[in-house]
């Protein structure tokens, strides 16, 4: 098993030992999900880089019955004439040895843009990350399986999934990733375990949803013949740090501010080839969110703008946009930080046109960040896609966006096709074929 640094190794199936029947049934039961006395099944070493070698495959059973990491396995080494440790300081412990080996290039997607409202627009918040040889996805809200499949990723070769926190809306989609995934079709093919991390309560939500599916587990394995370790989970509960180091890519998590009931709560920073992206998670304006996005090449920041008359006729609202940040306060935030550029997603818009209170757009979104803010800055739309690499920032040819710019670039349309407004110096060009404004929220 890849050894993922501040974290607690952990299978899901561990909740068998709650449910002995579960475990004592010989087919819905794999040497990595329940192990017995034999040890457990050993996980994947890490992936080469330039020069490294493969990393060790590490012990998942032991020689325990919980499914808990064992004594038997051996952490990555490098390989011939390679570096235990990766060009941004990850490596060893079965992580890749030497250099990235990839172009340099990260790709990032929004795959959903929205927030709980149902939107055939927006769907929920979940962001994809790629580099050579490794995907991964960043939340897991509603429709997230479908977009990826717009792009033609199967869903069974996402190697990590990482969530913020627990609302409904970052995990709704998870299920449903998950044992699709799994299906042995072109759109699923998923033969290694589920691997996710997420704050407290991770484990313990996957060991339920290890239960609740259990009637399509098991007919599946009997009548389609699905391998078992392509619904098994790996799972953890991570706290501030680094937690995942693979292939070049580190990923680490910090606290933020989405209310005081609502801990933990995370945000994430990716770093791959000397670039950074952060990812706010959900929050109001976090110091943390500033200190770890100055600089960044790529800031997505939540955000949240509800009329003053929804707010009044339906005082629930008032709580909604209290765990949020506004257009004013996230542009004094990126105003501070200096992202190369900054993007929306997890997008609340809030109206109710039936009741006479229009939606919010991205084009009035756009004009209150740039009262605090005059730099790079798009409202992101559902499969807008950036490139990072040497020669900066820029937007994946044939992804759309809602409008938006940077310098000194007017706000883009929010009608669907309009075109966006063209950036000033260093700013990013707004997408045409932008969603309906407000749909989001």
């Amino acid at each position: 098993m890849t050894t993922f640094a501040g974290s607690k190794h952990w299978l899901v199936a561990v909740g068998c030992l709650l449910l002995v029947s579960t475990c004592s049934s010989s087919k819905d039961k794999g040497p990595a999900l329940c192990g017995g006395t034999g040890g457990g099944q050993a996980g994947q070493g890490g992936t080469s880089g330039t020069g490294g070698g493969p990393g060790g495959a590490g012990g998942i059973g032991g020689s325990t019955t919980t499914g808990s990491a064992g004594t038997g396995g051996t952490t990555g080494s490098a390989g011939a004439g390679g570096s235990a440790a990766g060009t941004n300081g990850c490596g060893g412990d079965g992580q890749a040895g030497g250099s990235s080996g990839g172009s340099g290039a990260m790709t990032v997607t929004l795959l959903g843009t929205g927030s709980p409202i149902p939107s055939v627009d927006r769907y929920g918040n979940s962001t994809l990350v790629e580099i050579p040889g490794l995907r991964l996805v960043f939340d897991l809200g509603r429709g997230v399986p479908i977009r990826l499949w717009q792009k033609q990723i199967p869903l069974g070769t996402i190697n990590a999934h990482f969530l913020t926190h627990l609302h409904s809306d970052h995990v709704n989609g998870l299920p449903d990733l998950w044992m699709s995934g799994w299906i042995q079709t072109p759109f699923g093919g998923r033969k290694t375990p589920f691997v996710i991390f997420g704050p407290s309560g991770t484990e313990k939500m996957m060991a339920n949803l290890w239960e609740a599916f259990s009637e399509d587990r098991r007919i599946r394995l009997a009548d389609e013949m699905n391998p078992i370790e392509g619904i098994q989970i790996e799972a953890h509960d991570v706290g501030p740090g680094l937690v995942f180091c693979q292939s070049g890519v580190s990923v680490s998590t910090f606290d933020v501010d989405h209310g005081e009931l609502v801990m933990p709560a995370r945000g994430y920073k990716i770093t791959y080839a000397g670039h950074t992206v952060v990812l706010s998670g959900d929050t109001r304006y976090s110091t943390n969110v500033e200190q770890a996005a100055t600089g960044a090449d790529l800031l997505i920041h939540e955000v949240a703008m509800i009329p003053q008359a929804l707010l009044d006729k339906y005082p629930v609202y008032q709580a909604i946009l209290a765990h949020h940040i506004s257009p004013e306060e996230a542009g004094r935030l990126f105003a501070t930080a200096k992202p190369k550029l900054a993007a929306y997603s997890h997008i609340v818009l809030s109206g109710l046109p039936s009741e006479g209170i229009p939606f919010p757009t991205p084009a009035e979104l756009l004009a209150a960040t740039r009262t605090k803010y005059d730099g790079p800055l798009v409202v992101g739309s559902d499969l807008m896609a950036f490139k990072i690499d040497d020669s900066g920032v820029s937007m994946v040819t044939g992804t759309g966006g809602t409008g938006g710019a940077g310098g000194t670039g007017g706000a883009g349309g929010a009608g669907g096709g309009s075109t966006g407004g063209t950036s000033g110096a260093g700013g990013a060009t707004g997408g045409g074929g932008g969603s309906r404004g407000g749909t989001g929220g």
